[in-house]
């Protein structure tokens, strides 16, 4: 082999490879890479959606909710080997958002057919209900194999995420800061400050450490995991703001707009659940 595909080889499996099979976490590179790769599949999916005549509206990223919590304690059996190799790979990131991405849209297309042979009269509610019951089986799956040894963290992280977003939506309601009142953006901000919780909660009270290149920057600065409350609310606020004033022209760009919080909720909350079942079940 040239030393010049060795080089590439050894590019890939450093940077892309490496951190699937050792599960090490993420570098500058494979960040940007997932990044990229994530907005053009935001797009594909928001065409794929609108050809299927799916309305992408508040009551369809509140069915979506289940599929991300049944993801996230997937994700979590993964962390507590249930998998053997090579099949763990799949449901290690950035392979597992591909694998139930392919499981939610088999249940969305699965719900709509109920819904046009009539078999049902609601195919939100059977979409979410499907995603129930995979979140239900992940979790008695675990309980199985894992004891709850931490049930203070799930109490802990609920409460603050909570609590924080109470204080904020306060805060921005006082100040005639209107878009808070809208219902996805709230759950975009206590998504993320659910997220901010379990890295506080696992960081600095439990051991644990961020994988994320910028977080882990940021908590190393500052020497507390503390930091991820403002550092989501400085990203996150911003971008409602944009949001929800540029993507107005037509209900193609409102669609776009709702599509593009569902994807914020989903980059919040999918943490969020795994980092706080892995620590309630001691793994």
């Amino acid at each position: 082999m040239c030393p010049f595909v060795d080089k590439i080889m050894q590019f890939v499996n450093e940077y892309y490879l490496d951190p699937i099979f050792q599960d090490s976490g993420y570098n500058p590179v494979n960040t940007l890479t997932w990044a990229l790769i994530l907005g053009i599949c935001v797009f594909a999916v928001a065409k794929l959606l609108d050809k299927w005549k799916v309305e992408v509206d508040e009551r369809f990223v509140f069915s979506i909710i289940p599929f991300i919590l049944a993801g996230s304690s997937l994700r979590v059996m993964e962390d507590a080997g249930i998998f053997e190799r090579p099949l763990s790979y799949l449901f290690i990131t950035p392979n597992i958002y591909f694998v139930v991405f392919v499981a939610t849209i088999i249940c969305l297309l699965f719900s709509r057919w109920l819904y046009s042979s009539g078999k049902v009269t609601d195919w939100h509610r059977s979409f979410a209900l499907l995603g129930l019951g995979w979140f239900a089986l992940n979790i008695i799956t675990l309980l199985m194999v894992e004891d709850i040894e931490r049930p203070f963290t799930l109490i802990a992280i609920l409460s603050s995420g909570t609590l924080f977003a109470g204080a904020v939506y306060f805060m921005l309601e006082k100040a005639g800061w209107s878009y808070v009142n809208d219902r996805l953006n709230m759950t975009i901000i206590w998504a993320h400050l659910l997220d901010a919780s379990s890295t506080f909660i696992g960081v600095d009270t439990l051991g644990y450490y961020e994988k994320h290149v910028v977080p882990a920057y940021l908590i190393d600065l500052t020497g507390t995991a503390l930091v991820m409350y403002p550092l989501k609310m400085a990203i996150f606020l911003p971008v409602i703001y944009l949001l929800d004033t540029q993507f107005t022209a037509d209900e193609e760009s409102r669609n776009l707009r709702t599509f593009v919080k569902m994807v914020i909720i989903v980059l919040g909350l999918s943490p969020a659940c795994r980092n706080t079942i892995r620590m309630a079940l001691g793994i």
